[in-house]
């Protein structure tokens, strides 16, 4: 695949997916391979994957859907109404989800880009 991700959810999954945990350098191996085929309408960031699985190998993370990185979200005043979340299918890279945990604040990836950035 040759489509770039987007600069938002790839610099989110390099900053979850970062260390010398084995699952997630084999999901960082994946990410040249994956493309962006759908996102939420609703603004929060959402991206779902399509993923050519006969360039990658699964990464060791089982069988079923994991959640593979995760991250809380906080706002400038310190609050945390939400958090960032990897899913993997079997091993495979399958979406980057925002979710909210109150319907008074807007959770977004670009508050999870801030709040992983150092």
């Amino acid at each position: 695949m040759t489509d770039a991700l987007p600069a938002d959810v790839a610099e989110v999954l390099g900053a979850l997916l970062g260390g010398d945990d084995p699952v997630h350098a084999a999901l960082r191996d994946q990410v040249p391979h994956l493309r962006v085929y759908k996102r939420c309408t609703c603004g929060c960031g959402t991206a779902y994957f399509a993923l050519d699985i006969a360039a990658v190998q699964p990464a060791p993370s089982g069988p079923g859907t994991k959640v593979v990185a995760e991250a809380p979200l906080y706002t400038e005043t310190g609050e945390c109404p939400g958090e960032v979340l990897i899913f993997a299918q079997a091993g495979y890279l399958s979406w980057l989800e925002v979710c909210s945990w109150s319907d008074d604040v807007e959770v977004t990836l670009a508050m999870a880009q801030q709040g992983l950035r150092p």
